[in-house]
């Protein structure tokens, strides 16, 4: 997720830049009979920017797909014993149980919202690690009961999450065709589920080549190689990348997944998996939607949000599941009362 706050599900996901060096002065001597001044960039330049463009692999930019990856947990009645109008679809790492039953039990319980049809599903890789036959054991276990996990069987890490999108993309497109809508939104986000239906039931709304979130227009592209999200110009050449929706939170119309998989071998898939997205709508010449209001789709606001605040928007990111599950509860809470929060 090219934002500036990750999931903290996925380590080292959140950007931390270098320590202010390029905002302060550095001095070095330079041989000779005087002392001269140099600013931190002509150091940077000069020495650090060829030694580190040099140590990194020019292949790291860019992820394995399309691959030979085939899906080994797909037990879900979703789109199978009913058409959902709207399908939640929730990026979540095989360990990550505790996010998994925080949403089950708030804002991914609704099944009903606006007498519209919701359905939550999780999508996940495999596990690493000594434990990973344990792990996988665990998830089988929680497959059975709750019915609710999509897992395909390519390595679950944040530098794979274009793989995981792409991934969902082919379940979505293979098996729920009839679907209206997909919604993704990250572990650490809170949903307004309502809100989001009562939008995409607008008359305003697009039905076809429909994609909103918090869209970034003229997002430049990283140049630095220290920074987490370095891109190289022989891997994009354009300073800018296109117009692409923020992959914190995203709503599609169910036609998009098929055309994004149809122009996707056209396009060497990058790590930062909302830029590829982006991409693969220019290659469609499909531009994403702002959404009708700022107020919609927030990234790490300043919390904690007030009743107001939580009332107009639709997805927020949050700093604990434990702020998730408050902020749900008070929109329940508000929701049995009558009034205006905002008064």
């Amino acid at each position: 997720m090219f934002a500036p706050q990750g999931d903290p599900q996925y380590p080292g996901s959140q950007i931390r830049g270098p320590k202010c060096l390029l905002h302060s002065r550095l001095f070095y001597r330079i041989p000779g009979p005087h002392p001269q001044q140099a600013t931190v960039a002509n150091l940077f330049h000069a020495v650090l920017l060829p030694a580190a463009e040099s140590s990194i692999n020019p292949g790291s930019y860019y992820v394995a797909y399309p691959g030979n990856y085939t899906f080994v947990i797909s037990d879900t009645p979703a789109c199978k014993n009913s058409t959902p109008f709207l399908l939640l679809v929730v990026p979540v790492p095989p360990s990550g149980r505790a996010a998994r039953d925080a949403i089950r039990k708030t804002w991914g319980s609704k099944k009903l919202v606006l007498g519209q049809l919701v359905e939550t599903l999780f999508m996940l890789g495999l596990s690493g690690g000594a434990d990973a036959s344990k792990q996988q054991e665990e998830l089988r276990r929680e497959s059975r009961q709750y019915r609710d996990l999509v897992q395909s069987d390519f390595l679950d890490s944040y530098r794979n999450l274009t793989i995981k999108t792409m991934m969902t993309l082919e379940w979505l497109a293979t098996n729920c065709p009839r679907t209206s809508y997909v919604m993704k939104a990250d572990s650490d986000v809170f949903l307004h589920v309502k809100n989001l239906v009562r939008l995409l039931l607008d008359s305003s709304t697009a039905k076809h080549n429909y994609m909103t979130g918090l869209v970034w227009w003229h997002s430049k592209v990283l140049r630095n190689p220290f920074n987490k999200f370095y891109m190289p110009r022989h891997v994009v050449p354009e300073p800018e990348y296109p117009p692409y929706p923020l992959g914190m939170s995203y709503v599609m119309s169910m036609d998009l997944p098929a055309k994004i998989l149809g122009v996707s071998p056209q396009l060497k898939a990058v790590f930062i998996e909302d830029v590829y997205l982006g991409m693969c709508l220019k290659r469609l010449g499909i531009h994403p939607t702002d959404p009708p209001k700022d107020t919609l789709f927030l990234v790490d606001p300043r919390h904690p949000l007030s009743d107001c605040s939580l009332s107009k928007l639709i997805t927020t990111t949050t700093k604990s599941i434990l702020q998730m599950v408050d902020y749900w509860q008070r929109i329940r809470e508000a929701q049995t009362k009558s009034g205006n929060m905002c008064l």
